[in-house]
Protein backbone atom coordinates (compact mmCIF):
# COMPACT_ATOMS: atom_id res chain seq x y z
CA UNK A 1 0.00 0.00 0.00
CA UNK A 2 1.32 3.42 -0.97
CA UNK A 3 1.88 5.91 1.83
CA UNK A 4 -0.55 8.84 1.69
CA UNK A 5 1.20 12.17 1.55
CA UNK A 6 -0.05 15.72 1.39
CA UNK A 7 0.51 15.76 -2.36
CA UNK A 8 -1.51 12.65 -3.14
CA UNK A 9 -4.35 12.73 -0.62
CA UNK A 10 -7.74 12.45 -2.23
CA UNK A 11 -9.82 15.60 -2.46
CA UNK A 12 -12.24 14.53 0.26
CA UNK A 13 -9.40 13.82 2.71
CA UNK A 14 -8.06 17.35 2.31
CA UNK A 15 -11.56 18.81 2.64
CA UNK A 16 -12.09 16.77 5.81
CA UNK A 17 -8.98 18.35 7.32
CA UNK A 18 -10.14 21.86 6.40
CA UNK A 19 -13.61 21.17 7.82
CA UNK A 20 -12.12 19.84 11.06
CA UNK A 21 -9.82 22.85 11.38
CA UNK A 22 -12.71 25.20 10.62
CA UNK A 23 -14.85 23.50 13.24
CA UNK A 24 -12.16 24.23 15.82
CA UNK A 25 -11.89 27.91 14.78
CA UNK A 26 -15.69 28.37 14.74
CA UNK A 27 -15.87 26.55 18.08
CA UNK A 28 -13.42 29.03 19.62
CA UNK A 29 -15.42 31.94 18.20
CA UNK A 30 -18.60 30.39 19.61
CA UNK A 31 -17.12 30.11 23.09
CA UNK A 32 -15.96 33.75 22.97
CA UNK A 33 -19.33 34.96 21.69
CA UNK A 34 -21.22 33.09 24.39
CA UNK A 35 -18.86 33.75 27.31
CA UNK A 36 -17.63 37.29 26.64
CA UNK A 37 -19.68 38.92 23.88
CA UNK A 38 -18.74 42.40 25.12
CA UNK A 39 -15.04 41.71 24.57
CA UNK A 40 -15.78 40.39 21.09
CA UNK A 41 -17.82 43.54 20.33
CA UNK A 42 -15.03 45.77 21.63
CA UNK A 43 -12.47 43.96 19.46
CA UNK A 44 -14.69 44.53 16.44
CA UNK A 45 -15.04 48.21 17.33
CA UNK A 46 -18.74 47.92 18.15
CA UNK A 47 -20.31 49.72 21.08
CA UNK A 48 -21.45 46.96 23.37
CA UNK A 49 -24.94 46.98 24.86
CA UNK A 50 -27.11 44.29 26.44
CA UNK A 51 -29.20 43.81 23.29
CA UNK A 52 -26.12 43.47 21.07
CA UNK A 53 -24.50 41.08 23.56
CA UNK A 54 -27.68 39.00 23.51
CA UNK A 55 -27.50 38.87 19.70
CA UNK A 56 -23.84 37.86 19.80
CA UNK A 57 -24.66 35.04 22.21
CA UNK A 58 -27.34 33.80 19.80
CA UNK A 59 -24.78 33.85 17.00
CA UNK A 60 -22.38 31.96 19.28
CA UNK A 61 -24.96 29.24 19.90
CA UNK A 62 -25.54 28.96 16.16
CA UNK A 63 -21.78 28.63 15.66
CA UNK A 64 -21.75 25.74 18.15
CA UNK A 65 -24.19 23.94 15.85
CA UNK A 66 -22.14 24.80 12.76
CA UNK A 67 -18.88 23.71 14.37
CA UNK A 68 -20.44 20.45 15.53
CA UNK A 69 -21.85 19.71 12.09
CA UNK A 70 -18.57 20.55 10.37
CA UNK A 71 -16.72 18.21 12.73
CA UNK A 72 -19.30 15.45 12.26
CA UNK A 73 -19.18 15.68 8.47
CA UNK A 74 -15.38 15.71 8.53
CA UNK A 75 -15.29 12.53 10.63
CA UNK A 76 -18.34 10.54 9.54
CA UNK A 77 -19.67 12.03 6.32
CA UNK A 78 -19.56 10.30 2.96
CA UNK A 79 -17.24 11.71 0.31
CA UNK A 80 -20.26 13.27 -1.43
CA UNK A 81 -21.33 14.91 1.85
CA UNK A 82 -17.83 16.28 2.41
CA UNK A 83 -17.72 17.70 -1.13
CA UNK A 84 -21.13 19.32 -0.66
CA UNK A 85 -20.05 20.86 2.67
CA UNK A 86 -16.85 22.12 1.04
CA UNK A 87 -18.88 23.85 -1.67
CA UNK A 88 -21.15 25.46 0.90
CA UNK A 89 -18.18 26.57 3.01
CA UNK A 90 -16.19 28.09 0.13
CA UNK A 91 -19.06 30.54 -0.38
CA UNK A 92 -19.92 30.97 3.32
CA UNK A 93 -16.33 31.59 4.45
CA UNK A 94 -15.85 34.15 1.68
CA UNK A 95 -19.13 35.86 2.62
CA UNK A 96 -18.00 35.95 6.28
CA UNK A 97 -14.86 37.80 5.20
CA UNK A 98 -16.81 40.28 3.09
CA UNK A 99 -19.50 40.98 5.69
CA UNK A 100 -16.85 41.47 8.35
CA UNK A 101 -15.20 44.17 6.24
CA UNK A 102 -18.57 45.92 5.89
CA UNK A 103 -18.92 46.32 9.65
CA UNK A 104 -20.69 49.66 10.23
CA UNK A 105 -17.83 51.11 12.28
CA UNK A 106 -14.19 51.92 11.59
CA UNK A 107 -12.25 48.72 10.91
CA UNK A 108 -10.09 47.43 13.74
CA UNK A 109 -7.10 45.10 13.53
CA UNK A 110 -9.33 42.33 14.89
CA UNK A 111 -12.02 42.83 12.24
CA UNK A 112 -9.40 42.72 9.51
CA UNK A 113 -7.84 39.59 11.02
CA UNK A 114 -11.27 37.95 11.36
CA UNK A 115 -12.04 38.75 7.71
CA UNK A 116 -8.68 37.28 6.68
CA UNK A 117 -9.52 34.08 8.53
CA UNK A 118 -12.73 33.80 6.50
CA UNK A 119 -10.94 34.53 3.23
CA UNK A 120 -8.19 32.03 4.11
CA UNK A 121 -10.67 29.25 4.73
CA UNK A 122 -12.52 30.12 1.52
CA UNK A 123 -9.24 29.99 -0.40
CA UNK A 124 -8.32 26.65 1.17
CA UNK A 125 -11.66 25.14 0.17
CA UNK A 126 -11.39 26.65 -3.34
CA UNK A 127 -7.88 25.31 -3.90
CA UNK A 128 -8.99 21.79 -3.02
CA UNK A 129 -12.31 21.97 -4.87
CA UNK A 130 -11.25 23.77 -8.03
CA UNK A 131 -7.48 23.32 -8.16
CA UNK A 132 -5.62 20.81 -10.28
CA UNK A 133 -6.24 17.35 -8.82
CA UNK A 134 -3.28 15.53 -7.27
CA UNK A 135 -2.06 12.35 -8.88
Amino acid sequence: MRKTTKGNQPQSSRLRLILRTGSFVFGLSAVALIAVPGVFNDLLGLETRPDLEWSMRMIGITLVALAGNMFSVSRRGSDESVLFSGRVMVVSAFALGVITLYIPVQLTWFAIAYALVGFSFSAAYAVVLFGKPSR
